[in-house]
């Protein structure tokens, strides 16, 4: 039996993991790590094993913005200033 979510449930959930985030935004995994580490992506630790949660509605706008500065060919330090 999978532990993986479905899409419905994502849509609704208040929050996501950084895996159900790359599903519901079509960036890579590897992309959003590197706007976390980058500090573009807020994210909140929970339960005893310290699992990142990213609020879902906050940081799908987040990175919509993102995708949209990158458009215009902005610099990721130039984001970070602009954010």
């Amino acid at each position: 039996m999978s532990r993986r979510r479905s899409m419905e449930v994502i849509e609704q959930a208040k929050y996501v993991t950084i895996g159900e985030l790359a599903r519901l935004t079509d960036v890579r995994y590897s992309t959003l790590k590197f706007y976390t580490e980058e500090g573009l992506l807020a994210f909140e630790q929970a339960g005893e094993n310290r699992t990142r949660r990213y609020k879902r509605p906050e940081s799908v706008a987040q990175i919509q913005r993102i995708k949209e500065l990158r458009t215009q060919g902005k610099t990721i330090p130039e984001i970070k200033a602009m954010l």
